[in-house]
């Protein structure tokens, strides 16, 4: 079904701009066309360094069907990165739009690869119909674009298993009129939120990525083209819940929210907002097609960082936190009892492009080290805690940034926050946390203080604080910890000791 491409609409919210399949289909036999005068051939890559737009999925269709494998790139990375990425990848083509960074276009240039506009086509139209199941379809380069770029590559039989299995878990009426607000050079974005619904044959409405202005909006964007299902990413709703207005038409039928652990208090509110309970924590991870996880009925009670069951995956809790070991089923943890995801899945990656190394560090007769710890419950539910990267220890003592991060959360004015690790002349390892606070004053940061103690054991309490305005985020809508707390460690701390001896200092 979905290596036929059974199109829906796909239509710019912000332009307005709507091609029906027929048209779209056009546009693909033009750039087919414009492929071939350029000498593409079957295997090569095509680097897109722009998303969300409508161009953007009439070249994957055309490189497709030439047998070419696309790479999508953040247009916001520096010239210096989009060549680090090239130099790897080896791109035949780049293909660009008009806000496309010169800088960027000509570091591209530079490094021997083709620039070419989106627009430039011609009038002539080609078929093609040159896709094999075990073709690279789809790089993704998830780190490294400042040197030792690590890619994901997916075929088409790898991506097509994602969207089968999706079809039989989740069906496809709740996504007939499916909303994406996230960036389309990853895979929550691109390979879940659009391709599995546009290529089954729901309408695509699709925005530029993380705009506030937009997010402000939310509501009545829903109610405007009668959305039935977004996905999402934690950041999006701590903003949209203070600034944007509930829908009001009822057209929502289901929500993802993937990227990271929600928590329960959190997902309340998602609900509360949306007006609906099916709104699902899933969990995606870029080796296995994005979503590999989550509640095909998600109207059950709140928990801390609830998944659910695989979707077209099987999921193991192992104590094995790498992949030189033999499986053995004394690896295999007790239901509740906390270890290592590993997952199992046909939308596996084939391996990282060029980096057997890694490959060989992630992969294990067909499982798949996570790094991310969790446990199953009584019903099988998938319960994640963290990165296993994440873990601080503290003396021998493990603590997981996301269970601090979780208290901080439910206190009222928290706008956002991280903990981390901070090297500790006792311990090893310390704990810190960067906060944001709706109107920051002595009595609230008091207040948080008691409110943690009161949710806290005392060894979990972060021993240095920092009120900060924002927490930054990757442009997938993740916080790595590690930036955070570089940032933080140049800056002062918060001198808790003396606010909450009342000494006043804001």
């Amino acid at each position: 079904m979905f290596l036929g491409f059974r199109l829906g609409d796909i239509i710019e919210v912000l332009s307005g701009r709507r091609w029906r399949p027929a048209e779209f289909w056009r546009e693909v036999r033009l750039r087919i066309a414009r492929f071939e005068r350029l000498g593409l051939k079957s295997g090569e890559r095509v680097f897109l360094p722009f998303g969300n737009r409508i161009e953007f999925f009439a070249e994957i269709l055309a490189a497709w069907r030439l047998g070419a494998c696309v790479v999508p790139v953040d247009a916001r990375l520096t010239a210096f990165e989009i060549a680090t990425l090239a130099a790897a990848a080896k791109p035949r083509l780049a293909i660009v739009d008009d806000e496309t960074p010169t800088e960027l276009q000509s570091s591209l240039a530079a490094a021997g690869v083709t620039v070419v506009a989106t627009t430039e086509t011609g009038d002539e139209e080609r078929h093609a119909d040159r896709i094999r199941l075990d073709d690279e379809a789809l790089i993704l380069f998830t780190s490294g674009s400042t040197g030792n770029p690590k890619g994901v590559v997916h075929t088409h039989r790898s991506l097509a298993a994602r969207w089968i299995s999706l079809q039989q878990r989740l069906g496809t009426r709740d996504f007939e009129r499916t909303l994406c607000l996230l960036p389309t050079h990853f895979g929550h974005g691109l390979i879940c939120n659009c391709l599995f619904p546009w290529l089954a044959g729901n309408d695509l409405y699709i925005t530029p990525p993380f705009k506030p202005d937009l997010i402000m909006k939310l509501g009545a964007i829903i109610d405007e083209h009668e959305i039935t299902f977004l996905s999402s990413v934690p950041s999006i709703w701590k903003l949209a819940l203070k600034i944007a207005r509930k829908p009001e038409k009822g057209t929502l039928r289901r929500v993802h929210v993937g990227s990271a652990p929600l928590t329960a208090d959190s997902w309340s509110a998602i609900r509360g907002w949306t007006r609906i309970a099916q709104v699902c924590n899933a969990y995606g991870i870029t080796e296995t097609g994005s979503w590999v996880a989550g509640l095909v009925d998600a109207g059950c009670p709140a928990e801390d960082g609830l998944i659910g069951e695989g979707w077209g995956a099987s999921i193991k809790i192992l104590s094995a936190r790498d992949t030189t070991v033999e499986f053995t089923p004394d690896l295999e943890c007790e239901l509740g009892e906390l270890g290592f995801v590993w997952l199992s899945t046909p939308a596996l990656m084939q391996g990282y492009f060029e980096r057997d190394d890694l490959t060989n560090a992630a992969v294990k007769n067909g499982w798949f080290l996570t790094g991310d710890t969790g446990y199953l419950d009584e019903g099988g539910r998938l319960v994640l805690r963290g990165r296993e990267r994440d873990e601080i220890n503290k003396g021998g003592m493990k603590i997981y940034p996301s269970d601090v991060d979780a208290v901080v959360e439910r206190f009222p004015s928290c706008s956002d926050v991280c903990t981390f690790a901070i090297d500790d002349a006792i311990y090893g390892q310390s704990i810190a946390m960067a906060v944001v606070l709706e109107k920051p004053s002595n009595n609230d940061i008091r207040a948080l203080f008691a409110h943690m103690q009161d949710q806290l054991a005392e060894p979990k309490m972060p021993q240095k604080w920092w009120l900060v305005d924002a927490i930054p985020r990757t442009s997938r809508g993740k916080i790595n910890r590690e930036l955070v707390r570089d940032a933080c460690l140049t800056k002062p701390t918060l001198d808790l000791a003396r606010i909450l001896n009342e000494e006043t200092l804001l």
